[in-house]
């Protein structure tokens, strides 16, 4: 029982240091980051424009009541007395070309916001992204020069030692503590870096976690499938959510000409009327008196001249569709240059990968070779400085490549408009099942 509770606490104590992987931090930041919230708010209102625009055709019913006290004098004879009247009207429109563009152009502002939301998303899943990889390479960049000021405070506490027997001169222990001070102003940056980057996390999904996962060693970068730089042109070109926001938009001032063009035609209504009045009195001193009047009815509206406004506005909305259409055009090569710069991000992001892993090796086998050569009287103190910062530096190089090229291949399916839950999970896979 003891050992149970023991675990159990242990358990607590581990859940309480919050860790997280790619795609509990994306869940996380679904649920808190601002933009998305807003993104969210206004998709619901976009989705009342359906609504707003089909209550342009749909019947109207409208009611009005009074009551008016009378005073009347009239040849010496005062009368006074109260009226009261209440009455219903209905009107459904038959033909109004104006009220069924706009019930259209509702439906396409409905289309347009899910669209935006769509796009908030990619752009949430972006964010994410590039905030949580910008932790790990913060991470990686901060635990390559702390191995560096290691070997530097051991290169230093060699030279010295060295120095002190009269092998070598006290050029080396200045050369070693200029390398070691120099380690440690950059590692004091790192970190600085570091906690930018886990706040800018933070930021997104409301509060810092303890540690991220990282990639999982031996984990491979794939080339992009399809592995043809024209096809995901062409597919961003037609399906990229700026794209299909544009067309919606070019949709929508195309109807907008033809609303603006109704205001020349009549409009035709069936109306149905309810009247009832009650009179206490005349000003001729009649008694009182009641009137029921039901009328139902077509009543047609024929605009003759509205001062030009119309033709107007007419114009004006033509001109804001050649605007939008150009606007459409800009889309399509902006989301095909976004392919473009994408998919080449990927392609020589792995090429430098594949480089920058090979310097690895040649870059940790020189600083052993130095080392060595060190110890046995052939190399001396700087040669051995210069192979720890070279190594270094290639491990943050090769690091920044790797968190280059996954987020490229994130741009290159939302240049695509095909970015979502599934591609968090792919990198996901990625990663270290305990951050």
């Amino acid at each position: 029982m003891k050992r149970t509770l023991s675990v159990l606490l242990v358990s607590l104590a581990s859940a309480s240091a919050w860790g997280a992987d790619l795609m509990s931090v994306y869940r996380d930041a679904l649920e808190y980051d601002a933009r998305f919230a807003a993104a969210k708010a206004q998709r619901e209102a976009g989705l009342e424009k359906t609504v707003q625009g089909r209550a342009g055709v749909l019947p109207g019913i409208g009611m009005s009541a009074s009551t008016t006290w009378n005073d009347n004098t009239y040849t010496g004879v005062d009368r006074s007395f109260n009226s009261n009247s209440y009455g219903a009207e209905l009107r459904q429109p038959l033909f109004n070309r104006a009220a069924w563009t706009q019930y259209e152009q509702g439906k396409l502002q409905t289309t347009l916001s899910d669209t935006q939301f769509e796009l908030a998303r990619q752009d949430l899943i972006l964010r994410v992204s590039e905030a949580y990889f910008a932790v790990l390479n913060a991470q990686d960049a901060a635990e390559a020069l702390r191995a560096l000021r290691t070997a530097a405070t051991q290169q230093l506490e060699l030279a010295k030692k060295s120095f002190e027997v009269g092998t070598v001169t006290v050029t080396d222990v200045h050369e070693a503590q200029s390398r070691f001070d120099l380690a440690s102003a950059r590692l004091i940056a790192a970190e600085n870096a570091l906690e930018v980057a886990r706040q800018s996390l933070a930021q997104i999904i409301g509060k810092a976690p303890e540690g991220v996962a990282g990639l999982r060693a031996g984990a491979e970068l794939g080339r992009p499938q399809p592995d043809d730089m024209q096809r995901w042109v062409s597919s961003a070109e037609q399906d990229s959510y700026t794209v299909q926001i544009q067309q919606i938009a070019t949709r929508i001032a195309d109807r907008e000409v033809t609303r603006n063009e109704s205001g020349h035609l009549p409009t035709l209504d069936v109306v149905a009327r309810y009247n009832q009045s009650d009179s206490g009195g005349s000003s001729f001193g009649s008694g009182r008196s009641e009137n029921t009047i039901r009328t139902i009815g077509l009543e047609l509206t024929v605009p003759i001249y509205q001062g030009g406004g119309v033709s107007s506005r007419t114009r004006e909305a033509a001109a804001l569709l050649t605007k939008s259409e150009a606007d459409l055009d800009d889309a399509r090569r902006s989301a095909a240059l976004a392919a473009r710069q994408a998919y080449l991000g990927v392609t020589s992001g792995l090429a430098q990968v594949k480089a920058l892993e090979a310097a690895e090796v040649s870059s940790r086998s020189a600083l052993e070779a130095n080392r060595l050569g060190y110890e046995v009287g052939v190399r001396i103190n700087i040669d051995v400085l210069n192979a720890q910062s070279q190594l270094a530096d290639t491990q943050q190089q090769l690091a920044k490549a790797r968190y280059d090229t996954l987020i490229a291949q994130l741009r290159l399916s939302a240049a695509a408009g095909t970015l979502g839950e599934e591609e968090v999970a792919r990198l996901n896979a990625l990663l270290t099942s305990t951050p």
